[in-house]
């Protein structure tokens, strides 16, 4: 009698431990994160999420650029509108090209003339490079990651990055973000949430990617109502 309590001990501590096997194995089949590689050969940290995203869109090709232009365009209905932008980051100055005027302003010395022309031109740079703001604006808010989360557009699981901006300094302080991507960490779905608002203020997909000198760019943002798209034209990068 006690070989079989034994016995049958052994037998229900298998099938847990092959139990707790399967399931383990089922949660890495399930899951979509990957252990990204480290940012350089030199550099052993693995990094945050944020980083990761920045990374797979070429961030790390980011300090060979002298410039990048792009036009921003909203279709809506039978409405068209843009605005071009050059931008020369390592000296920060930055030229507005419209239907009605050409100006150029220096981000280090933003004053009244200016300052409508920066919020336009931070607004269009996000929807540009969010996935390298990710890095550059870190220290400005807090963040959160979901391993599995249903993305709104195509209604499939995916990973979820949340970002909410502190609420002093920038243009929108206390606007949030949700990022939604897959194992890749390139972003395929995002909410925009004004003041961190339950919910959505903007929803659009990121697509249409498009790789100029290493770093990758979605150039198509589809809204899901409203038939409303925001898309990029005429992209060049300059790098050294």
């Amino acid at each position: 009698m006690k070989k079989l309590v034994i016995l049958t001990s052994l037998a229900l501590l298998c099938i847990a431990c092959n139990t707790n096997i399967k399931k383990e194995k089922q949660y890495d089949e399930d899951i979509e994160i990957r252990d990204p590689k480290p940012i350089s050969d030199n550099q052993k940290k693995i990094p945050t999420t944020a980083e990761a995203i920045a990374h797979a869109n070429g961030l790390q090709h980011w300090d060979k650029v002298t410039e990048i232009s792009f036009t921003y365009n909203i279709d809506q209905d039978s409405l068209h509108y843009e605005r071009s932008w050059s931008w020369k980051p390592k000296i920060d100055i930055v030229t507005l090209t419209s239907p009605k005027d050409t100006t150029t302003h220096n981000r280090t010395q933003i004053d009244s003339t200016s300052i409508k022309a920066d919020q336009r031109f931070i607004n269009d740079k996000y929807w540009l490079l969010a996935p390298f703001n990710l890095t550059w604006d870190s220290k400005s808010f807090t963040s959160k990651h979901q391993v599995k989360a249903i993305a709104p557009i195509s209604n499939t699981q995916m990973q979820k990055l949340t970002i909410v901006y502190k609420n002093d300094g920038g243009y929108t302080p206390g606007d949030a973000y949700d990022f939604y991507f897959e194992g890749d960490f390139i972003i395929k779905e995002w909410v925009f949430r004004q003041k961190n608002q339950k919910e959505p203020s903007i929803i659009t997909s990121w697509e249409d990617y498009q790789d100029f000198n290493g770093i990758k760019i979605a150039k198509m943002h589809k809204q899901i109502e409203g038939n409303r798209i925001l898309y990029f034209t005429n992209i060049k990068i300059i790098t050294q």
